[in-house]
């Protein structure tokens, strides 16, 4: 049964990761695409005339309106775009052509071949025109771009001198006398705009209004079924978690976004269906379906994050009480946003008045600003209502920075009413409408950065381990899927976060079209000296980066578990063969990277230059080190597995690394010794040549004993041990008399490794003593009993005070 629930959403996760492979595909090819696309080469004779148009037209002592200004910057935009286009695509050309002219070399002085002189001639003549043209469509992008760039600072002053401008109260008499002034005009052109309209509905055939209003319900009824089917396949085949309250809120939004949209165009249709209507309606009614969309958006934003219905996928920390209290106001806000914006278009298309359009723009703010006004107050009255928890005797307490936001909102609701009321309309709508869309914008951000949080540690992250299994400590150790994870997360919140202070940043009087051409610009980089960075580069020479590096770790494991164990290397060598590979498919990868990036090899001399200098000062010791390191792994003094003494320490080499080498000491702690130490200083390999160790034993026994016998008892015992190495054969020798006449004898065994020393000496001497002890052959008074270990080149004696403690035992 646990299977059958698990593989839905199993299947999502590797859809929703096939998904994210081929978004980062597609972007690098749009990337690529979009500058030849979206900005065809143009002629530059005629770019050049109207360029110098619209140069003409801001030199005018009178400057044009805003709509003007507007289409000029279009103009010069659209003319930039194409002048670098054209640039790029000559550019192949001419470096074509400047090769074959490098392959002709310069003309000789004597005489030249017809056919080479007239082809010389012919490339000459292509290369002065094409570098030519080249310059002039540079030049060209340059001054369109700064003519873009005056017109939008010409734009931002209008609007800073608009904001400061005051015009009569709409609360006196001297306003409204204008407004009944100009009323009789404006109420002629609005009756001709309605009667326009009138004509483009009643020329539409009843069938088409049949079918249109018949698909405007199919799309009703779809979206309220829509909106549970999908609530239950979020439940369903969502991975379980946080991923689904956010994906469900994402939903949400969109469906939000759609129907409001497609109703609004399936208008459009019917009133240009008879085509009657002029070109400034059709793209007023254009824009509308544009804005009803956003006006969807920003309804189904705040439902989203109120979520009234479904109190456990709420993203935002809100009471019941208050969010089931504001769950009308979505619809109430978004058709405010549509108002505001619907009364300055069609002020603006039919023409009227100052005073009309004054009326109108403050009638529509005053009601986006009280419609967030009664939310705000609304809220705040259902938070007071709220029962108190036992002990407490107020409402529950809100968080600072949500007290914050609250007290700005009335600060900027509250100046946006007054200027209104005293007469800078301009400026209290502008304060109005900036409110509304930093909290659109806030919310967008905030939305966006939950879902991508939740869906990278959903997807990406490692599976729970499961319980009582073995393993479960390494489960619950930090995995490369985890730190994946959180490093996507980090980066995408971050670039949302960025995005949002450049939509909230961004100077006065600079609109969506604006943004939306720096975003265009995007995909032609940045260059930093001779090297020009591009989106799709970077995002091209990450994956390449990535990929490689992955790669290089397969085969590193390839190598450490299926290759080299069946070689005849021993297993320092594997590991030290591992180890050189992976420095070097790191370097490989990295080159690879930079050259899928467009940064050659040969252009990163100065990157060498800085790391030369910064080694004089202060990465002697590093750079140090990483050469012992490499000469470690060739020349292998060292390997690891060894048992090596330096510096007064012994221990097992553990691994050798870029800069150090662990050592493992006899009470299981771990030295961290440099690498250079082992390179130029002196150290003792005990198992580097011979992996053997001694075990050499001194009795000092009374002269009158039976020396055949001591030697007999002594051999018996080495040889019945079973660490005891039959070749080299234990021996027993006399080795003198000392000064007090005892004999001393002297008994030497080998064992497989020094590292069995210390354990078969002890046994030894137990057996000795025991044999000895059955045989009434007793001791000296002056013990002299030494053990020496180490490798059968390397052995000494310690003298009478005894051997080092040796490491423990591996294992």
């Amino acid at each position: 049964m646990s299977s059958a629930v698990s593989r839905p959403g199993s299947v999502f996760h590797w859809l929703a990761v096939l998904l994210l492979v081929l978004t980062c595909a597609f972007s690098t090819s749009l990337a690529h695409a979009q500058p030849a696309d979206e900005a065809p080469s143009v002629d530059l004779d005629a770019a050049r005339q109207q360029i110098d148009k619209v140069q003409n037209a801001l030199d005018k002592d009178e400057l044009p309106d805003d709509a003007t200004l507007l289409s000029l910057r279009e103009q010069a935009l659209k003319i930039q775009s194409g002048a670098q286009a054209t640039a790029e695509s000559l550019g192949p050309q001419l470096a074509s052509v400047a090769a074959r002219l490098d392959e002709l070399g310069a003309a000789p002085e004597g005489k030249e071949a017809p056919d080479v002189a007239a082809q010389r001639a012919q490339l000459e003549k292509n290369h002065s025109t094409l570098d030519g043209q080249v310059k002039l469509a540079r030049l060209l992008a340059v001054e369109s771009g700064q003519t873009a760039e005056r017109i939008s600072t010409l734009r931002r002053s209008q609007f800073q001198a608009s904001l400061g401008e005051r015009r009569p109260s709409i609360l006196g008499g001297r306003f409204w006398d204008e407004f009944a002034d100009g009323w009789p005009r404006d109420h002629e052109r609005l009756t001709a705009f309605g009667a326009e309209l009138w004509e483009g509905a009643r020329a539409v055939p009843l069938a088409v209004v049949a079918g249109l209003l018949a698909i405007a319900a199919v799309l009703v009824g779809a979206r309220l079924r829509f909106g549970s089917l999908l609530f239950q396949l979020t439940a369903s085949r969502v991975p379980p978690g946080r991923l689904r309250r956010s994906f469900a809120a994402l939903a949400q939004v969109l469906q939000s976004v759609l129907m409001p949209a497609l109703l609004t165009w399936l208008a459009l249709i019917a009133l240009s269906w008879s085509g009657d209507l002029s070109g400034e309606t059709e793209q007023l009614l254009a824009r509308i379906v544009a804005m009803a969309a956003f006006g969807g958006f920003v309804s189904g934003l705040a439902y989203a994050l109120l979520s009234p219905y479904k109190t456990s996928w709420r993203l935002l920390p809100l009471p019941d009480d208050v969010a089931m209290g504001l769950r009308r106001y979505p619809p109430m806000l978004g058709a405010a946003v549509v108002l505001v914006w619907l009364v300055e278009q069609v002020a603006a298309r039919v023409n009227v008045t100052l005073s009309a359009t004054i009326a109108a723009n403050a009638v529509a703010v005053l009601v986006l600003a009280g419609t967030m006004g009664w939310a705000l107050h609304r809220a705040e009255r259902l938070r007071r209502a709220i029962p108190p928890p036992e002990g407490d005797g107020g409402p529950p307490l809100r968080p600072l920075w949500l007290v914050t936001i609250v007290n700005l909102c009335w600060i900027a609701l509250a100046t946006g009413v007054i200027s209104i009321a005293v007469g800078y309309v301009a400026f209290g709508g502008f304060v109005v409408k900036q409110l509304t869309w930093a909290l659109v914008v806030l919310c967008t951000a905030y939305l966006l950065a939950v879902l991508v949080e939740d869906a990278f540690t959903t997807l990406l992250a490692s599976p729970p381990a499961e319980a009582g299994g073995e393993g479960k400590s390494d489960a619950d150790a930090p995995r490369g899927r985890d730190q994946l994870a959180v490093l996507l997360s980090g980066v995408c919140r971050v670039t949302i976060v960025m995005f949002a202070l450049v939509l909230l940043l961004a100077p006065f009087g600079e609109g969506p079209l604006e943004l939306a051409h720096r975003m265009g610009s995007l995909p032609q980089g940045i260059t930093i000296g001779e090297i020009q960075l591009r989106p799709g580069a970077v995002l091209q020479g990450v994956m390449v980066l990535v990929i490689a590096l992955v790669s290089v770790r397969l085969v590193k494991h390839w190598l450490e578990d299926r290759y080299l164990p069946t070689t005849a290397l021993d297993p320092g060598m594997r590991i030290s063969a591992s180890t050189l590979f992976g420095y070097a498919g790191v370097v490989v990868a990295v080159a690879l990277g930079m050259s899928a990036l467009g940064v050659g090899l040969e252009r990163v001399a100065w990157v060498a230059s800085a790391l030369s200098v910064g080694i004089g000062f202060g990465l002697q010791a590093v750079v140090q080190n990483f050469v012992s390191g490499l000469i470690l792994l060739a020349e292998r003094p060292v390997k690891v597995g060894d048992w090596v003494a330096l510096g007064g320490v012994e221990g097992d080499i553990q691994r050798i690394n870029v800069r150090a080498t662990e050592i493992r000491m006899a009470d299981r702690s771990t030295l961290i010794v440099p690498n250079s130490e082992f390179i130029t200083k002196t150290v003792r390999n005990v198992t580097h040549s011979n992996p053997q160790g001694v075990v050499s034993i001194k009795l000092p026994v009374p002269l009158p004993v039976d020396a055949e016998q001591v030697r007999s008892l002594m051999l018996a015992a080495l040889q019945a041990n079973e660490s005891v190495a039959q070749s080299p054969a234990p021996s027993v020798s006399l080795e003198g008399v000392d000064s007090a006449g005892n004999l001393l004898f002297s008994g030497t065994c080998y064992v497989n490794s020094p590292r069995l020393s210390y354990a078969t000496r002890s046994a030894i001497l137990f057996d000795v003593l025991k044999r000895m002890d059955e045989a009434g052959i007793s001791l000296a008074k002056s013990s002299t009993t030494t053990l020496v270990m180490g490798g059968q080149n390397g052995a000494d004696d310690a003298g009478d005070g005894g051997a080092p403690l040796p490491p423990l035992p591996r294992g």
